[in-house]
C-alpha cells in the first residue's frame, strides 16, 4: 500500500506484508483458508497508519468517520448514557452489526463496548456490508466489523498521544440569546478537553520460532468538557419567530405550584425571587438554565491489558490462547435534581412553612384544616446528578488448530468473555420521601412532619419549598439519596471448524486450476445477563432482570473456481454457505421460557474477472437477528424521551375531538401542564413473544486495477438491505403524530394520560406505551465508491490519493405493517435522528517527502446537507414542532492536517490538528433532537468541541 490510504478499496486486499509471511490468509467474511482469497462481499479497511494519522484515540471515532456509520453510543453521549462506545452501520441499529477480534466474538451482544479494543494493537478493521449470518451468526445483518489485532511481535513498542481541544467561540445570534436572559455566556475562548493514552506492548519467538509470546498494557484518561464551554450549548434553545431563545427550564430554582384543587385550580404560581413566602405568576422569566454543568466530553478513564501466545507442536498440532481486559471508569452528569410537576403532592392547609397569602391562594382561607393537592417542582440546586459507571471486561480464549492431512485442517476454541457494569446514580430526589416533608404541622411551635406525629415515619424532615431560599440542609439530606444497579453479562462459546480444498481429491471444474473449497463446522454459544437494581430503583420503576439465551449451529460454506485463465474469463467463482440455528431462550427469575426457534440463513455470492484489470462481483444474503435477554425478559418500565404534546398548553394545538382521541378529557382541555422543557414519557420493557428478525441483503459491484494506471485502484458498490419484524419500541413521536393523523386507535390507544395530574404524559402514571414488538420493516439502499491512486515524482517525494464515499439512495422505515412508511434520506429530525445525508466522504491527500521519511497528510471529511423532517408536513413527521431557524442543517465541510517525523532509528513523531478551521457544531432547536442528541446538537456526526490538536509518538525497539 503506498501512503496511508483510508481503505483497501472494499476488495479484501490483504496488506502488503501479509501474504509475504503467510501461506493462508483468513479474510473477513468468509470461513475459507484459501491462499490469496478474496472477499466477494464489500470490505472496506482502515488500516493502522489511518488510525494513527487520524490522531484519535477512540476507535470508534475513527470509524464514525467513514461514511457507511452513523454515530452511536460514545464519549459524547451524557443524559442516559451506559458508558459504552458502539457503532451504528448503515443506521440500521448499533445492534444489527457484528463487532468481532480476529474473526471471532468480541464480548457479550448487550455489552458491546468498543472501549475494550486496544487502539494501538490495531492492525487493521475490515468493516463488510451486507448480510453475514450465515458465516457469523445472529447480529450479521447490516454487516460486521472486525478488528483485526497485531499479536505476534518481536520486541518492545511504546506508543503514546496527547490531545487537547480549542474553540473560539463567537456564534453571535446564540450569544446574544444568553445575553437576553442574563444567563452565564461561554467564554471567548476555550482550551479544555485534553487526552492522554500510552500503550506498552512487547513480545518475543519461542523455541527457534515455533511458538511466541505477546502482550500490552494501556491507560487512557479523558478529561470532562462542559455544556457551558460551547456558544451553542451554553442554555437549552429553542426557536422562536426565527430566532434563538433560551428556554431553560419551567422546574426551577425558586419553586412551581399549580394547584388541582381550590378557588385557583391550574393557576401556575411561583415563589417570589425576592426570597419572601410569596406566590406570583409563574412565567418563563424564572426558568432555570440547567445545560452548563451537563457534559459535552465524559471524563474517562481506562485501564487495558492482554497476553496472546501460540505454540506448534508439530503440523498437526498448534496450540494458542489470548487473553484481554479492561478496566473503565466514566461519568455523566445533568442538572440538579428536582422535586417534579406531574406529580399531585398533598399540602395540609394548616401547613406552617405556608405563609398566609399562600394558604389563601392554595386553600381559599388561613384558617382551613383541608388537604389540599397541587404539582410541585422545585430544583435542588446544591449538587448536579451524577452517574458513575463503571466497566470490568474480561475474555479468554483457548484452542487448538493444525493440519489432518495435506487437503483438511481443523480449529477448535473455547471462548468465554464477561462484563461486569455497576452504576452509582447520585444526588437524586426520593419523590415519596418529598411527599411526606410536604405535610408539615406545627408541634409546641415547631414545625413537624405529619407522618412523625402519626407515628407512620420517625425520619421525616420538613420540606420548606416555599420560598425561593429553598429547603434546608437537613431537609436536603433526607430527600437527597443514590440509586445503584447492576449488570453482569457472560459469553461462552465452543468451535469446531474443519477447512478443506477438494481439489486435492480431483473435485475440479474442468475449465479451472484451483478446486473445490469447504469449511464445515459447530458452534454452540451461551449468553446470559443478570441485572439487580436498589429499593429506589425499583420505586422509581425499575426491576430486576435475567435471561439466559443458548445458540446451536452448524453452518458449511463452499468457495468453487468454476473458469480460471481463459478468454476473456480470468476468473469466474460462485460461493455459499449455509447455517441452521436452535435458539432457546428463558428467565429463571421470571420463570419464564421463550418457545424454541430454528431458523436457517444462506449466501449466493458470485465473481467475475474478465481480466487482471476488473472484477466484477454479486451476492445475496439472508440474515437473521435473535432478540437478546433485554428485549425479552427486562421489566417494564418508564422512561423519557424528547416531544411536545399538542394537546398540552391553554392553547393546544390540536382540537378538542382530536385531543379526546389521546384520553384527553373536556375538562382536562386546555389546562394539561406542557412536559417538561419538551420531554414527556414512555413505557417501554421486555417481550417473551420476540420473533427474530429476518434480512435479505443485496450487493453488487466491481474493482477496477488497471494495469496500465500503476497504483490505482477504485471500486463502486450497491447495497440493498431489507430488514422485516425488526425489533423496537414503537416510537412515541411516531405514536402521538398517527393518533391525531390517522385518527387510527391502535396508535391512540397506546397514549395513557395522567388524570391525577390533569392529563400530562409524564411520570409513572403519564405515558406512551412503547414495549419492544416485532412492529415493521427498515430498509436502506445505497451506493458505495472507494478510490486510490499513488504517484511517485523524482524530485518531490510520493503521493497517494484516497476517497471513501456514500450515496445513499433511500432510508425507509415502516413503523407497523401495512400502515404506511417514511424515508429519512437527506433528513433530521424528532423521528429521523441524527443527520442522514445523502452524500458523505472522506478524502486523504498524503504526501510522503523527500525529506527521510517526513510524511504529510490532509484529509477532507464531507457531511451533505439535511433538512428537517417535521418540516415536510409528510406523514410520521407532522408533529407540531416544526422550525424556521433549523429548517436544515448546511453541508459541513472539516479539513485535517498531520505528519509524521521520524526520530533516529527507533522513534516516529506524529502531530496534527483536526478540524482546522475551528467549525462550530450545528445549534439546533432542543425540542428537534432524538436520540444521541446532546447539547443542542449531535455531536457523534459533527465536531463537538471545535480545533483539536495533537501530538504522539510511537517507539520500537
Amino acid at each position: 500500500m503506498i501512503g496511508t490510504a483510508l481503505a483497501a478499496l472494499a476488495a479484501g486486499l490483504v496488506p502488503a506484508g501479509a501474504q509475504e509471511t503467510l501461506e493462508t490468509v483468513i479474510v473477513t467474511g468468509t470461513h475459507i483458508q484459501r491462499p490469496n482469497l478474496q472477499a466477494v462481499s464489500p470490505v472496506t479497511t482502515v488500516d493502522s497508519a489511518e488510525i494513527k494519522l487520524q490522531g484519535v484515540a477512540e476507535i470508534e471515532t475513527n470509524l464514525n468517520r467513514l461514511p457507511q456509520f452513523t454515530p452511536d453510543a460514545n464519549e459524547n453521549v451524557n443524559n442516559g448514557s451506559g458508558g459504552v462506545a458502539t457503532v451504528n452501520l448503515r443506521n440500521l441499529g448499533a445492534g444489527r452489526n457484528l463487532a468481532l477480534i480476529d474473526g471471532q466474538r468480541m464480548l457479550p451482544t448487550e455489552a458491546m463496548d468498543l472501549n475494550f479494543v486496544p487502539s494501538a494493537m490495531v492492525e487493521r478493521v475490515d468493516v463488510l456490508t451486507g448480510g453475514a449470518s450465515a458465516v457469523y451468526g445472529s447480529d450479521a445483518i447490516s454487516g460486521v466489523v472486525n478488528f483485526i489485532l497485531n499479536k505476534h511481535m518481536n520486541g518492545v513498542k511504546i506508543d503514546a498521544q496527547y490531545s487537547i481541544s480549542q474553540h473560539t467561540n463567537d456564534l453571535s445570534p446564540v450569544r446574544d440569546a444568553v445575553d437576553a436572559k442574563k444567563y452565564n455566556k461561554a467564554p471567548d475562548t476555550v482550551w479544555n478537553g485534553m487526552k492522554y493514552s500510552v500503550t506498552l506492548a512487547m513480545g518475543s519467538d519461542l523455541a527457534n520460532g515455533r511458538g511466541n509470546v505477546s502482550g500490552y498494557v494501556g491507560y487512557r484518561s479523558n478529561n470532562s468538557v462542559l455544556w457551558g464551554s460551547r456558544d451553542y450549548s451554553s442554555c437549552p434553545l429553542v426557536d422562536t419567530n426565527g430566532a434563538y431563545e433560551c428556554l431553560g427550564s419551567s422546574q426551577h430554582a425558586y419553586g412551581v405550584f399549580i394547584p388541582s384543587t381550590g378557588p385557583n385550580a391550574d393557576t401556575a404560581y411561583a415563589n417570589s425571587k425576592d426570597g419572601s413566602k410569596t406566590w406570583v405568576t409563574n412565567d418563563k422569566s424564572f426558568n432555570y438554565n440547567y445545560a452548563p454543568l451537563s457534559y459535552l466530553q465524559r471524563p474517562d478513564r481506562r485501564v487495558t491489558a492482554g497476553a496472546f501466545g501460540t505454540f506448534k507442536v508439530n503440523d498437526y498440532i498448534e496450540a494458542y490462547a489470548n487473553f484481554m481486559y479492561m478496566n473503565d471508569h466514566t461519568h455523566a452528569q445533568i442538572a440538579p435534581d428536582a422535586i417534579w410537576l406531574g406529580r399531585q403532592f398533598q399540602i395540609n392547609c394548616d401547613n406552617p412553612l405556608l405563609s398566609n397569602q399562600q394558604k389563601t391562594a392554595l386553600c381559599g382561607s388561613t384558617t382551613s384544616t383541608a388537604m389540599a393537592k397541587s404539582q410541585v417542582a422545585f430544583r435542588m440546586v446544591a449538587a448536579p446528578r451524577y452517574d458513575d459507571i463503571r466497566h470490568e471486561d474480561f475474555r479468554f480464549q483457548f484452542g487448538l488448530r493444525g493440519k489432518l492431512n495435506e487437503a483438511f485442517s481443523y480449529d477448535v476454541s473455547a471462548l468465554t468473555a464477561r462484563s461486569v457494569i455497576p452504576e452509582f446514580y447520585s444526588n437524586v430526589i426520593n419523590q415519596d420521601k418529598a411527599a411526606l416533608g410536604l405535610q408539615v404541622v406545627s408541634v409546641g411551635g415547631v414545625p413537624t412532619c405529619l407522618s412523625v406525629v402519626n407515628q407512620e415515619n420517625d425520619t421525616c424532615v420538613p420540606v420548606d419549598v416555599f420560598s425561593a431560599n429553598g429547603p434546608s440542609q437537613k431537609a436536603l439530606n433526607y430527600i437527597m439519596t443514590h440509586k445503584f444497579s447492576s449488570a453482569t453479562h457472560n459469553l461462552t462459546q465452543y468451535a469446531v471448524n474443519v477447512n478443506g480444498d477438494l481439489g486435492t481429491y480431483g473435485v475440479t471444474s474442468p475449465w479451472a486450476n484451483n478446486g473445490l473449497a469447504v469449511a464445515l463446522g459447530y458452534e454452540h454459544r451461551t449468553e446470559k445477563k443478570v441485572f439487580t437494581v436498589d429499593a429506589l430503583g425499583i420505586a422509581d420503576g425499575g426491576a430486576n432482570a435475567e435471561g439466559k439465551i443458548t445458540n446451536d449451529e452448524v453452518y458449511i460454506e463452499a468457495d468453487l473456481p468454476l473458469i480460471e485463465n481463459k478468454p476473456f474469463v480470468k476468473a469466474l467463482t460462485l460461493n455459499a454457505g449455509y447455517r441452521y440455528t436452535i435458539y432457546n431462550a428463558e428467565s429463571a427469575l421470571l420463570s419464564m421460557k421463550s418457545p424454541e426457534k430454528t431458523f436457517a440463513t444462506y449466501k449466493v455470492q458470485a465473481e467475475y474477472a474478465p481480466t487482471d484489470d476488473i472484477r466484477f462481483r454479486a451476492g445475496f444474503n439472508k440474515a437473521v437477528r435473535a432478540p437478546n435477554t433485554s428485549e425479552l425478559f427486562d421489566a417494564i418500565g418508564v422512561s423519557n424521551y424528547p416531544t411536545v404534546d399538542p394537546c398540552s398548553g391553554a392553547t393546544p394545538s390540536k382540537s378538542l375531538a382530536l385531543c379526546q382521541l389521546s384520553g384527553v378529557t373536556a375538562a382536562e382541555y386546555g389546562h394539561i401542564t406542557p412536559c417538561p422543557t419538551d420531554v414527556c414519557s414512555q413505557q417501554t420493557g421486555g417481550n417473551p413473544a420476540l420473533k427474530p428478525e429476518k434480512a435479505e441483503t443485496i450487493t453488487a459491484g466491481f474493482v477496477l486495477t488497471p494495469t496500465i494506471l500503476e497504483n490505482f485502484q477504485m471500486s463502486f458498490d450497491y447495497y440493498n438491505i431489507r430488514v422485516a419484524g425488526y425489533i423496537a419500541n414503537l416510537d412515541a413521536n411516531i405514536v402521538l403524530t398517527q393518533c391525531f393523523d390517522s385518527q387510527n386507535p391502535y396508535y391512540c390507544g397506546l397514549v395513557h394520560r395522567d388524570h391525577t395530574s390533569g392529563g400530562i404524559i409524564f411520570g409513572k402514571n403519564g405515558y406512551v406505551i412503547a414495549s419492544n414488538l416485532n412492529i415493521g420493516s427498515m430498509k436502506t439502499q445505497g451506493l458505495d465508491f472507494t478510490a486510490s491512486y499513488g504517484f511517485k515524482t523524482e524530485a518531490s517525494g510520493d503521493f497517494n490519493v484516497s476517497l471513501v464515499g456514500t450515496y445513499l439512495l433511500s432510508q425507509v422505515t415502516e413503523p407497523l405493517h401495512g400502515l404506511g412508511s417514511y424515508d429519512c434520506t437527506g433528513l433530521f429530525g424528532p423521528v429521523c435522528g441524527q443527520s442522514t445525508p445523502t452524500w458523505r466522504h472522506s478524502t486523504r491527500v498524503t504526501w510522503n517527502t523527500p525529506f527521510s521519511g517526513v510524511q504529510l497528510s490532509l484529509n477532507w471529511r464531507y457531511i451533505g446537507r439535511v433538512s428537517l423532517s417535521s418540516n415536510t408536513g409528510l406523514p410520521f413527521f407532522n408533529t407540531s414542532k416544526t422550525s424556521n431557524l433549523n429548517s436544515h442543517i448546511s453541508d459541513y465541510n472539516y479539513f485535517d492536517l498531520a505528519g509524521s517525523v521520524p526520530i533516529g532509528e527507533n522513534l516516529i513523531l506524529r502531530a496534527g490538528v483536526n478540524n482546522v478551521l475551528d467549525k462550530t457544531a450545528p445549534a439546533i432547536d432542543n425540542g428537534l433532537l432524538s436520540k444521541f442528541g446532546n447539547g443542542n446538537s449531535y455531536p457523534g456526526v459533527y465536531d463537538p468541541l471545535g480545533r483539536v490538536l495533537f501530538v504522539g509518538v510511537e517507539a520500537n525497539f
